[in-house]
């Protein structure tokens, strides 16, 4: 049976006109990030931190970070120089279906290896009670970051997909939730998201006073997906330090910068794209997040027509969109998605919305459920990701707006 009527199928679909967004691109070369590294763990206050013969555990989470891997790669070629014994812990809640295969074969798909590294990497998913928080809430921590002798988090410091606040997703949020394993990760997403930033700001307090972090790595990035800046900060500054960086990060934040859309075709959604899968504050769409900090285009309809194949079948995020593919529905890993979604309390972001053969289908079917559009000439937008949004398409009906919408140039016919 049809979906579509016959006139709908055979109204031509308008071509699409490659167009540039233009933000800051200041950044660290990426041939150059492994010093930057070097330089920020050779400050005094880090090395003092660092004595011969210290197990360090090296937490590294399952985002999709640029330079990610030389960074960890040169922490660890660092913490050796200074006589340490470093090894990989994984930090990632509940992503990889909350298992210790699971959650070594994220850390693989971003070269993190023993082989690769020469260190063990230890993704075992066993967890110590820390302590309660306020509210009664018990706290639990990687096991075997909190038998080494110290922890030192590394991980992106961006605004989060779920809450607002002074924290976001960051160091304390890598604390918190990714080294607290599938335990810990669902106990604190039992909580109101809207109370998650104090929640994360009181847990990671108690996690520091409780276990021996020495120092994070922080890393920022630009609006192009490019290393922006590598910062070592110790312990005992790392909250208040964090809440500027969350700032820095915030001004850093690409978005769409058209005023509006009939749809909007996003290609790709992944784990290594953002937790949630897409970053809501970009396309305004979320079971959690109630206040997006960024502007969004008014828009009637979104579709999705792939995954990332580092997502390895967790199409956690689909759900918030109106129409898929069939692509994305025969890679989803429905067990891996479900682990992450209960995890989050989140479970319509692992719904499967309508399903059709192909994204020119889905498109057809999006504009069909818009209301007051002009159907023979519709604006659509179409993204990368959320995570690329330097060069965006869209449809020649949407050209005005993009000549007189500063920071915008058409790139190609």
């Amino acid at each position: 049976m049809p979906i579509l009527l016959d006139s709908d199928l055979k109204r031509p679909l308008p071509e699409y006109i490659r167009v540039r967004q233009h933000f800051d691109s200041t950044h660290i070369e990426d041939a150059d990030v492994p010093g930057a590294v070097r330089e920020q763990l050779a400050k005094p206050e880090i090395t003092a931190l660092v004595k011969p013969g210290m197990r360090i555990a090296v937490a590294a989470g399952s985002r999709g970070i640029r330079n990610l891997f030389p960074i960890i790669r040169e922490t660890v070629h660092c913490l050796k120089d200074m006589g340490a014994e470093p090894f990989i812990v994984s930090a990632m809640g509940s992503h990889g279906g909350g298992t210790e295969e699971g959650q070594r074969e994220v850390l693989a798909g971003y070269g993190i290896t023993e082989a690769a590294l020469g260190v063990p990497v230890v993704t075992t998913v066993d967890t110590v009670h820390l302590g309660d928080c306020a509210n009664g809430r018990p706290v639990w921590f990687d096991r075997a970051a909190f038998e080494a002798d110290m922890i030192v988090p590394v991980n992106r410091v961006k605004l989060h997909t779920d809450f607002v606040g002074p924290l976001q997703s960051g160091l304390c949020k890598m604390l918190v939730i990714g080294l607290g394993n599938h335990k810990g990760c669902s106990a604190v997403h039992e909580e109101d998201p809207e109370h998650f930033a104090d929640i994360i700001e009181e847990t990671a307090r108690l996690i520091l006073e409780k276990a021996p972090v020495g120092f994070g790595v922080a890393i920022l990035e630009n609006a192009y997906d490019q290393t922006y800046a590598v910062e070592a900060v110790p312990a005992d500054s790392l909250v208040e330090r964090e809440k500027e960086l969350v700032q820095t990060a915030k001004g850093n934040m690409p978005y769409i910068m058209l005023p509006e859309a009939d749809v909007i075709v996003c290609q790709y959604i992944g784990k290594d794209i953002s937790g949630a899968g897409f970053d809501p504050n970009i396309l305004g769409r979320s079971t959690l997040l109630k206040k997006f900090v960024l502007h969004i285009p008014k828009y009637q309809r979104l579709v999705l027509s792939d995954i990332t194949p580092s997502s390895h079948g967790n199409g956690i995020g689909a759900g918030l969109f109106d129409v898929i593919t069939k692509k994305v529905a025969d890679q989803l890993d429905l067990e891996s998605m479900y682990a992450n979604a209960i995890a989050c309390n989140c479970l319509l972001d692992a719904s499967i919305p309508c399903t059709v053969e192909d994204e020119e289908t889905a498109v057809r079917v999006a504009l069909k459920c818009c209301r007051g559009i002009n159907r023979d000439d519709p604006k659509i937008i179409r993204i990368h990701s959320t995570l690329h949004l330097e060069y965006i398409e869209v449809t020649p009906a949407l050209l005005p707006d993009v000549y007189k919408t500063p920071g915008l140039s058409v790139a190609g016919e």
